[in-house]
């Protein structure tokens, strides 16, 4: 069986390459193609000694730098690309992937991370955030985007099956491209969190510093609550916001960007993890439980997917500190066993998804009279 992956683009290794890992893994006789590949060599080895094969982006001007400015062009570059010989094709995508052409004869499973959010529900945020909610390049880029969104949700109809990376993800999906889709949670390193059932008096925090996390939100809840300790790992440019909201706090503890071994440390000690966002998933939420530490956590997004309410953490309902620190207080109400949680976090190991993936292929396929 001829088989073909495509992945957005290569610049680091993150979450959704974490998938193209196991996909490739999965299927090691795969051909790998990619929009433009920079990925740095010291990030190559999960490729295996693979080169994917690139569209014309990689070679426009400055395209290492500025391959994001080139979005527009994305969707013409994917469908370039010649899938016709190939039996199965695998698309993980969180823009333009799931947009390929492929024959009546071929098979495309598309994984996706989201439709893109900057166009559909968060375009408003995104042109804030962007300063571009207003002016002549604030109107240039709502068409763009416009242009985009037609495009997204035409090119949603060309998988034969979509598996999501969450629940949150499949109700996005439903809602842009009218689609249902199978949920097949991220693969997570659980071994790289090994399990404590040891815990310390302190609540953790391990995020980048970003508007969407709400970390100042967090800390602004435990100034108020001078008797519970909490750590926040991580940095970003919202660093100034969290340091104001933490301002005169004695109990709360701002580390910064820690090492990796620090930052496993903090989640096995904690009495329980704080997250605040609303996450496409959250694989942050799954090492801290692999750590057998519990979750407070926001009720939207992935972390529903995640949270076993009441026996391996507990859901807040408001982004707001008054709702996060209810939550605190009921969480110390109850009784969650680390060993739990760790129980809880296997359901999301990298083989749990590479079983999922394969399963939900072999069966597409024999429901077209194809092998595996």
């Amino acid at each position: 069986m001829k088989v073909a992956i495509i992945h957005e683009w290569l610049d680091g290794y993150a979450g959704s390459e974490r998938v193209l890992e196991q996909l490739l893994l999965l299927y090691p006789q795969a051909e790998l193609f990619a929009v433009c590949d920079f990925l740095p060599a010291a990030e190559r080895g999960f490729l295996g000694g693979r080169v994917p094969t690139t569209s014309f982006i990689q070679r426009l001007p400055r395209a290492r730098q500025w391959f994001r400015y080139y979005l527009g062009l994305m969707p013409i570059a994917v469908e370039q690309f010649d899938l016709s010989a190939y039996d199965l094709v695998i698309s993980s995508s969180h823009a333009v992937a799931k947009g390929v052409l492929t024959g009546p004869g071929t098979l495309h499973v598309a994984y996706v991370h989201s439709p893109m959010r900057y166009a559909w529900d968060l375009q408003h945020q995104y042109l804030r955030q962007s300063r571009l909610d207003r002016g002549v390049k604030g109107l240039l880029t709502r068409w763009l985007l416009a242009r985009l969104r037609a495009w997204d949700h035409a090119s949603g109809a060309r998988p034969d099956v979509i598996a999501a990376n969450s629940a949150w993800i499949a109700g996005r999906i439903r809602k842009a491209w009218r689609r249902d889709s199978v949920v097949v949670h991220p693969p997570v390193d659980l071994d790289g969190f090994p399990f404590q059932p040891d815990k310390q008096d302190h609540y953790v925090v391990a995020s980048r510093l970003v508007p969407y996390k709400r970390i100042d939100l967090i800390a602004a809840a435990f100034a108020r609550m001078p008797d519970r300790r909490l750590v926040i790992a991580g940095d970003g440019p919202e660093m100034a916001r969290v340091r104001e909201a933490a301002a005169g706090a004695p109990n709360i503890a701002i580390r910064g960007r820690v090492p990796q071994a620090e930052l496993v440390a903090l989640l096995q000690s904690a009495r329980a993890f704080v997250f605040a966002a609303e996450e496409d998933f959250g694989i942050a939420l799954v090492e801290a439980q692999a750590c057998g530490t519990p979750l407070v956590a926001f009720a939207r997004g992935g972390a529903s997917d995640i949270v076993q309410p009441d026996e391996t953490g507990l859901l807040f309902p408001d982004q707001t500190a008054e709702s996060i620190m209810a939550a605190v207080a009921r969480f110390e109400s109850l009784s969650i066993a680390p060993a739990a949680c760790r129980a809880n976090a296997e359901r999301f190991s990298r083989a749990a998804f590479r079983a999922r993936m394969q399963a939900l292929v072999e069966e597409a396929l024999a429901a077209r009279g194809g092998a595996a």
